[in-house]
């Protein structure tokens, strides 16, 4: 006869973590490879000026590449501040007072980096 004391409760898994640690390395490579297409297209022949740059940003797909990579850096940025916020932070509400401001924030920056590029 078998007896069990307490609860089946499974504190950590062989997979903790690595969703955001993988989310962590998507992210920066989607965010390098954009840095890379940015970076040639500045380089290319003529006059750096509002009119190349707004040229670069024209084109449907580029804006599109480009909220994306405005989306990846605000998670890759939550990701690491919320680590951050749990690690060091040790009261509950402060922790959450913080973690709130951080989303609201990123959010807020998200918005308003859309709104710049939609614009040129």
């Amino acid at each position: 006869m078998s007896t069990n004391f307490g609860s089946k409760r499974l504190v950590v898994g062989a997979h903790y973590g690595s969703r955001d640690w993988l989310s962590q390395r998507v992210t920066a490579v989607l965010m390098a490879l954009f840095t890379v297409v940015l970076v040639v297209q500045v380089l290319l022949p003529g006059e750096m000026g509002y009119y190349k740059w707004a040229g670069i940003f024209a084109p449907q797909w580029m804006k599109f590449l480009t909220f994306v990579v405005i989306v990846a850096l605000a998670w890759h940025a939550w990701v690491g501040v919320r680590d951050i916020w749990m690690d060091y932070v040790k009261p509950a509400g402060l922790r959450l007072a913080l973690q709130v401001f951080t989303i609201v924030w990123l959010l807020g920056c998200a918005g308003w980096a859309i709104q710049v590029i939609w614009r040129l």
